[in-house]
């Protein structure tokens, strides 16, 4: 996948990206929203050797970059029957706050509907993500259910999430 809109690309991750994903892995501050606030602990070594299974049928993890330079990770996962997961982080906190992600997410769901031919997307928040919340009911996904306490994080704190989903007549594409 290599998508364009002005000075923003999200294109396929490659083994290259596997130092940058890991650093961005590691940070607690980055990955906490994701339940894990000490960080992953995954290997760049590990990280390299999983990308090289990607591929755009089952499962693809993708680079952000503004001005060609990488700011953070977008993911979309084949679940089978036209529906595909998608994720998003962008992990220059400098950058929140500034309608990138709108954005970048309304490249990423375009070209899964009209590219790829998907019929539903769907995806999951942490509760406490009021700013992901307020994105993803922009673009038109619809709240499906809340998870409460549904699971730990790392610390052992229970979290609850939020369940989205999307189809192509919902879509709001802010990325014309």
């Amino acid at each position: 996948m290599l998508l364009r809109f002005k000075n923003l690309v999200i294109r396929n991750a490659t083994v290259d990206d596997a130092e940058q994903l890991a650093t961005w892995w590691n940070d607690g501050t980055i990955m906490a929203h994701a339940g894990f606030p000490n960080g992953t602990g995954q290997k760049t070594r590990d990280i390299a050797d999983s990308l090289e299974n990607d591929r755009d049928d089952i499962r693809r993890r993708l680079i952000i970059e503004v001005s060609q330079i990488p700011v953070g990770e977008m993911n979309y996962c084949d679940k089978g029957e036209g529906t595909a997961e998608i994720g998003i982080k962008i992990c220059d906190f400098s950058l929140h706050d500034r309608g990138l992600g709108k954005i970048l997410l309304s490249m990423l769901i375009s070209s899964l509907f009209n590219d790829m031919g998907y019929k539903k997307i769907i995806l999951n928040t942490n509760m406490n993500n009021k700013r992901a919340q307020h994105v993803y009911e922009e673009l038109g996904f619809r709240k499906l259910s809340i998870r409460e306490n549904s699971w730990k994080n790392q610390l052992g704190e229970l979290q609850s999430s939020i369940d989205y989903e999307m189809y192509p007549d919902d879509f709001i594409d802010y990325a014309k």
